[in-house]
């Protein structure tokens, strides 16, 4: 997959919309083991997701790796789950349609905050990266980091099994001074280290932005990096509503914000939190 030839074709590729919302409105647990337990469902959420016209298809392996699946107790098979979710998204996805391998971070935090070493997260990020690759995926999307050194392992991780394209996005809680995660990484700081350590294209996912506010973090993305900006945002900021985190931004407005990323410099877009099959429609038909 060459990702620049397809940008030069495209101008941009269209992301689908966020797996967790989806699955929940269809009564799926949002988990990868679901691609074992309930293939059926996993792989209707990828062919609506395809039929609608979307670019690009993500698998449903965000939380499966060793860390994410033992530290919760999961009675899951890694090898399995991550093998299945792309061979879900693979059937669901027609022609000129492309599949990225999900990769999703640990949960746990890095030595001196936590107990695990760079090496560890290292290991943990390379065996997922090496079955999703096994299971044919056209590239990776490392998303949903708030820490860049856990970011950076698991880039360094995935680009030691495979040449194809790696995305790789963080989420960030503010727009000012640079733009800024909960673990304090700036857009400028992110945006160099990972084109130095071999991603293909950078950006923005989940987090505590408005869609709109997003496209402020991809113009500084643009100004700081050469590489093609991923931007994936909530459907509005999270709003807690009697103790549960619930995004209502309309379809409609959802689509406008994404515009405004694509204007600021944004080549790739999908939906994160809250977006469902209706917000990625719509954003489909503004821009096209």
């Amino acid at each position: 997959m060459d990702l620049q030839k397809i940008l030069a074709e495209k101008k941009i590729i269209i992301f689908d919309g966020g797996t967790g919302t989806e699955l929940a409105r269809r009564g799926v647990e949002a988990s990868g083991a679901v691609n074992l337990t309930n293939p059926d469902q996993i792989l209707s959420f990828h062919t609506d997701y395809a039929d609608l016209g979307v670019d690009a298809l993500t698998t449903n392996t965000f939380t499966m790796n060793r860390i994410s699946i033992e530290s919760k107790g999961l009675d899951t098979d890694l090898r399995k789950a991550n093998l299945a979710g792309a061979g879900l998204a693979r059937k669901a996805a027609g022609e000129g349609q492309y599949v990225f391998g999900d990769i999703g971070p640990t949960g746990k935090l890095l030595e001196p905050y936590g107990t695990y070493t760079e090496e560890q997260f290292y290991e943990n990020f390379e065996e997922q990266a090496r079955i999703l690759i096994e299971g044919e995926v056209d590239g990776l999307i490392i998303e949903t980091m708030t820490d860049l050194r856990e970011a950076l392992c698991a880039l360094k991780a995935a680009r030691s099994v495979t040449d194809r394209p790696i995305l790789v996005t963080l989420s960030f809680a503010v727009t000012d001074k640079g733009g800024r995660t909960i673990m304090g990484s700036t857009v400028p700081e992110i945006a160099k280290a990972l084109e130095k350590n071999g991603a293909n294209a950078v950006g923005a996912n989940c987090g505590d932005l408005s869609p709109e506010e997003m496209g402020k973090i991809a113009a500084i993305y643009k100004e700081h990096s050469s590489l093609p900006v991923l931007i994936q945002p909530n459907a509005g900021k999270p709003k807690l509503v009697d103790k549960e985190t619930v995004y209502d931004m309309s379809p409609e407005d959802f689509a406008d914000g994404i515009l405004k990323c694509v204007e600021s410099g944004a080549s790739m877009v999908g939906g994160c939190c809250g977006t469902t099959l209706e917000h990625i429609k719509a954003a489909l038909n503004l821009l096209r």
